[in-house]
C-alpha cells in the first residue's frame, strides 16, 4: 500500500507503511490471521490515542458562575513507551490443522517481537506462507512497521473547546476538532461534560481558598479512510473506518487564587475502540487465491479501563489564561491549553 496518513485518521501522526500492498499482504495469510495480527498491531495506538483524548477537560475546580465562559484551545499527547512499539507474535497461533497452508517466520523462528502501528520493524521481517498440499508453492509478506520514532513518542491530539456556566456549581462544556474531509480521509472529534463544584453549596464558599468539584465527560472520534486506489488488491467500497467512544469521571482539587492556581485530581478512564475492513476484496495470491471475494474482512477492538491521576496549573492575566498539566497512567500524558474567558 502507498505510504498514508493512517494516523491522520485518528489525529496522531504519519503511519508510513513500507509494503505496497499491505491489505493484499494481511489477507494472503487467511481472513482470521489478518484479523489478529491486526487487532495486535494498532491496539497500542488505539489505547494511547483514548488517553490522549481525555486531557484537559478541566483547568480548576471553581466551576464558573451563571453566564461565565471560556474558550480554549486544547493540545493533547499521551507518551509512547518502549513495550508499546512491539508485540510478541508466536507462530503457533497462526497455524492450525484446519487451515491448508502454514504460516513461518523466513528464518524459522518460533516467536519474535514485530512492530505494532507505534513501532518500527528494522530490519525488515517476513513471514512465509505454504501451501500444505504443494510445497513448492509459497508467498513470501513483509510484516508493516509502524511510525517508529517520526512522531516523537506522542500520540497527540487537539481540540476547541468551551464551558459555560450555569446554575450555582454547575458548568456544561463542549469539545471538538473541526471536521476533516479529503477524497480519501473524513475525521471528526467531538465531546461533551458536566462539571458540578460541590464547594458551591456550602456557605463559607467565597471564604474557602480550595474548590472541590466532579467531572463526566463523553468523547467520540470517528474516522474512515478511503483504500480502493491504494490497497492493490481488486475489489470495491474499500475502506477502514473507526469509532471510538470514551467516558472520563473524574474528582477535581484546586486553590482559588487571583493570578495563578495550581489543580489535581484522581480519575477513571474507560473506553472503546473499533476498527471495520470494509468492502470486497479479491485476493490474487496465497491460500485464499481464487476464492469468492471476501466481504467486509474483519473488525478489530481495544478496551481501556483504569485510574488516572492529575497535576497541573493555570496562570490567568485579564482575559487570557494559560494552562500546563500532566497525567499519570497506563498512557501518561501531558496537555498545554490556551484560554480566553469571562467570569
Amino acid at each position: 500500500m502507498k505510504k498514508i496518513a493512517l494516523f491522520t485518521i485518528f489525529g496522531l501522526a504519519t503511519l508510513v507503511s513500507k509494503a505496497q500492498n499491505d491489505v493484499d499482504a494481511l489477507l494472503i495469510a487467511g481472513v482470521e490471521n489478518a484479523q489478529r495480527f491486526t487487532n495486535d498491531y494498532l491496539a497500542p495506538a488505539t489505547n494511547g490515542l483514548m488517553y490522549s483524548m481525555n486531557a484537559n477537560w478541566f483547568n480548576t475546580a471553581d466551576a464558573k458562575p451563571l453566564g461565565g465562559f471560556e474558550i480554549s484551545v486544547v493540545m493533547n499527547a499521551s507518551l509512547i513507551s518502549k513495550s508499546d512499539k512491539s508485540f510478541l507474535m508466536n507462530i503457533a497461533d497462526y497455524n492450525s490443522a484446519d487451515y491448508d497452508y502454514v504460516v513461518n517466520f523466513s528464518d524459522f523462528e518460533t516467536s519474535k517481537q514485530v512492530a505494532t502501528a507505534l513501532g518500527e520493524n528494522n530490519p525488515d521481517i517476513d513471514i512465509i506462507i505454504t501451501d500444505k498440499n504443494n510445497p513448492l508453492s509459497s508467498e513470501r509478506i513483509t510484516l508493516p512497521s509502524g511510525i517508529g520514532n517520526a512522531s516523537g513518542n506522542l500520540l497527540p491530539s487537539a481540540f476547541i473547546q468551551g464551558g459555560v456556566g450555569l446554575i450555582k456549581g454547575i458548568e456544561v462544556k463542549a469539545r471538538f476538532m473541526p471536521e476533516i474531509k479529503t477524497d480519501e480521509v473524513a475525521f471528526n472529534m467531538y465531546g461533551a461534560g458536566l462539571q458540578f463544584e460541590a464547594t458551591k453549596w456550602l456557605p463559607a464558599d467565597k471564604l474557602l481558598p480550595v474548590a472541590l468539584s466532579g467531572l463526566v465527560a463523553y468523547t467520540y472520534l470517528g474516522a474512515s479512510y478511503d483504500l480502493t486506489e491504494s490497497s492493490g488488491v481488486d475489489g470495491d467500497n474499500q475502506k477502514l473506518e473507526n469509532d471510538t467512544n470514551t467516558w472520563l469521571f473524574q474528582l477535581i482539587a484546586s486553590t482559588k487564587l487571583p493570578i495563578i492556581n495550581f489543580y489535581g485530581g484522581v480519575g477513571y478512564i474507560s473506553g472503546k475502540s473499533e476498527s471495520d475492513l470494509l468492502g470486497t476484496y479479491t485476493v490474487t495470491t496465497g491460500p485464499l487465491s481464487g476464492s469468492q471475494s471476501i466481504t467486509d474482512p474483519f473488525s478489530v477492538s481495544s478496551k481501556v479501563s483504569g485510574m488516572r491521576g492529575t497535576v497541573g496549573t493555570k496562570l490567568k492575566i485579564g482575559f487570557f489564561r494559560f494552562n500546563a498539566e500532566y497525567h499519570l497512567a497506563e498512557f501518561n500524558a501531558f496537555s498545554v491549553g490556551l484560554n480566553f474567558g469571562f467570569r
